[in-house]
C-alpha cells in the first residue's frame, strides 16, 4: 500500500510565505509527475503546480511568479513554496503523485489534503 502525507500548512499573514511538504510512502519503485491542487469553499479542485520525473514544470496562471514546485527524487518528496500571499490563496491545498508500483502500473495517489488559511 502506498500513501501521500501533507505537511506545512497554516495560517499567514497576506503577503507571507508557506512551505508545502509532500512525502510517499510504501511499496513502490518510482514517483512519476506530482502535482498539486487546491479546493477553496464552494469552488472546483484546481491545478496549482505540476512537475514531471524529469524537472519540467507548469503553474496556473494566478501563481505563477509567486509558487514553486519542486522534488527530492531521493526522499520521494515533493514540495511547494508559497510566497506573496493572498487571501485568496485560500484553500485546501492537496498532493497528487503517479506512483509506479510493485504490480508495473501507474497508481494515482491523494494525499489527505492542509489547510492553508491566508488572513490578516
Amino acid at each position: 500500500q502506498v500513501q501521500l502525507v501533507e505537511s506545512g500548512g497554516g495560517l499567514v499573514q497576506p503577503g507571507g510565505s508557506l512551505r508545502l511538504s509532500c512525502a510517499a510512502s510504501g511499496r513502490f519503485f518510482s514517483v512519476k509527475a506530482m502535482a498539486w491542487y487546491r479546493q477553496a469553499p464552494g469552488k472546483q479542485r484546481e491545478l496549482v503546480a505540476r512537475i514531471t520525473n524529469d524537472g519540467s514544470t507548469n503553474y496556473a496562471d494566478s501563481v505563477k511568479g509567486r509558487f514553486t514546485i519542486s522534488r527530492d527524487n531521493a526522499k520521494n518528496t515533493g514540495y511547494l513554496q508559497m510566497n506573496s500571499l493572498k487571501p485568496e490563496d485560500t484553500a485546501v491545498y492537496y498532493c497528487n503523485a503517479d506512483l509506479l508500483v510493485l504490480t508495473m502500473q501507474i497508481e494515482d495517489c491523494w494525499g489527505q489534503g492542509t489547510q492553508v488559511t491566508v488572513s490578516s
